[in-house]
């Protein structure tokens, strides 16, 4: 897999002089800016409410899926009550926020919403600390704001049990950071050329490369392409998640991630994955836009309808798109209610016609929406 007289990309001698085939590239970056074009005509029609909440719901995807690409699940409710309180909408009852999830939410919003802002050591050093408030990742100290120094070793990608561990990439020399750094920053606030869009992949690639850190690589990596894709599109509200996408096709990512650090400088065959995920992340927009108009038009259709906080809490719910079955036990769970207030609520909302007994089988009733969300 590797190329010549060295194992890893920044071996190279032509190191970090990128190329590709613009000609290669060149139909899925037309797909993509079609597909931008569709979404952002939608959204153009729906005024700034529905705007705001498609925004929201893309911003919360991409902090849990960021998270979750390394194996981190956070609670979806905290999550969105962060960025809603960070963006001054109203969403009703917030849920409690902890320090990590506000951390995520910290570095995710600064990289969009103040994507022309130069990226800086000392930006970067922020997000990191805010991904590792405690100093900790884990049970381990690591260092935080600062680069790593390869105190415990070099730093490398491994999988597999310790004693049988395979090194799927070793990242340069903690004496070379401050070079390499400032060779890759100066090149991201630089006017070099490049489509946006090639930079935005370009960007993830070169910085994940050199893994700077002692940990959160990878997520500062995909906030540093957000952060090219919200100049892309000059404008620091998003629509669309590259970090779902990635996190649908994780080891697709991986993958194609270790074939170009082992090969030559030629970035065309990652370029052309990158693009075509981001694409598909586009394409994934138009769902969870429909969603959002969907749950626009069922809370119109019920507005003049008198509803407890417990059943706008659990249609709510429903209408994000409930994981599982809904029974009168997790809706007393969800709820924070008696079992018996959890049956008095699902028949009233049975009887009014917004509930509907599922027809799928099972030891207990299940409830589902009887007014379609769409």
């Amino acid at each position: 897999m590797f190329s010549g007289e060295y194992l890893y990309i920044w071996q190279a001698s032509d190191w970090p002089q990128w190329r590709h085939d613009l000609s290669t590239l060149a139909q899925p970056l037309a797909d993509i800016s079609r597909g931008q074009g569709v979404l952002l005509g939608r959204l153009a029609d729906v005024g700034l409410a529905l705007r705001d909440q498609a925004s929201l719901a893309a911003l919360t995807d991409d902090v849990l899926k960021t998270s979750e690409i390394e194996g981190e699940v956070l609670d979806v409710a905290s999550v969105r009550s962060s960025i809603a309180r960070r963006l001054g909408m109203d969403i009703g009852a917030l849920a409690p926020v902890d320090r990590h999830v506000e951390g995520v939410v910290e570095m995710v919003l600064d990289a969009t919403a103040r994507s022309a802002e130069p990226l800086t050591a000392e930006r970067l050093f922020g997000w990191h600390a805010a991904l590792f408030p405690t100093g900790y990742s884990g049970m381990s100290r690591i260092s935080v704001g600062r680069w790593r120094d390869d105190a415990t070793g070099p730093m490398q990608v491994v999988s597999g049990h310790a004693s049988r561990h395979k090194v799927h990439f070793q990242a340069p020399p903690a004496a070379a950071l401050p070079a390499e750094m400032a060779r890759f920053l100066a090149w991201a606030n630089a006017d070099t050329g490049e489509p946006a869009l090639i930079k935005a992949g370009l960007a993830h690639l070169w910085f994940v490369t050199l893994h700077p850190f002692d940990d959160g690589n990878g997520r500062i990596a995909r906030a540093v392409g957000d952060l090219f894709l919200a100049r892309a599109d000059g404008s620091g509200q998003r629509f669309y998640s590259l970090s779902a996408q990635i996190q649908r096709e994780r080891k697709d990512y991986y993958d194609i991630l270790e074939r170009t650090q082992k090969g030559s400088m030629d970035a065309t065959g990652w370029l052309a994955w990158f693009l075509g995920t981001l694409g598909r992340a586009v394409a994934t927009a138009q769902t969870t836009l429909d969603g959002v108009l969907g749950k626009a038009r069922f809370w119109q259709h019920w507005a003049g309808t008198p509803l407890n906080e417990r059943q706008v809490k659990l249609l709510n719910r429903l209408l994000d798109g409930f994981d599982g079955k809904l029974t009168s036990s997790k809706w007393a769970a969800i709820a924070k209610c008696s079992p018996d207030t959890a049956l008095r609520d699902i028949a009233q909302l049975l009887a009014l016609g917004v509930l509907r007994k599922s027809a799928a089988g099972g030891r207990s009733t299940a409830y589902e929406l009887a007014s379609p969300a769409s």
